[in-house]
C-alpha cells in the first residue's frame, strides 16, 4: 500500500487518467475529488462491495435457474416423445 500525505487542494495522479484531490477536510472526515474518463467506474468501497454481493446472487441465482430450465426441457421432451407414438 502506498502512503501519501496530501494537503487540501493537492492531488494525486493515477495511470495519467485519474486524478484524487483534497477537497476539504474537516473533523475527522476528508473530502475528495475524483477526476476520471466517463468509462472508469468510481465507487465508495462499502458500495463497490454490495454490488459484488448482488453480482455473486445473481450468478447463483442464474445457475438455479438454468438447471430448472434444463430439467423442464428435458421433461417436456420425454413428454412429446410419447405422445407422438399414441397419437394417429
Amino acid at each position: 500500500m502506498l502512503i501519501l500525505t496530501r494537503k487540501v487542494g493537492e492531488a494525486i495522479a493515477i495511470d495519467e487518467r485519474i486524478t484524487v484531490r483534497v477537497l476539504e477536510v474537516k473533523g475527522g472526515q476528508v473530502k475528495l475529488g475524483v477526476e476520471a474518463p466517463a468509462q472508469v467506474t468510481v465507487h465508495r468501497e462499502e458500495v463497490l462491495a454490495k454490488i459484488a454481493e448482488v453480482n455473486r446472487q445473481a450468478a447463483a441465482q442464474e445457475a438455479t435457474d438454468l438447471d430448472r430450465v434444463a430439467r423442464l426441457m428435458a421433461a417436456d421432451k420425454g413428454s412429446k416423445g410419447s405422445e407422438a407414438v399414441t397419437r394417429r
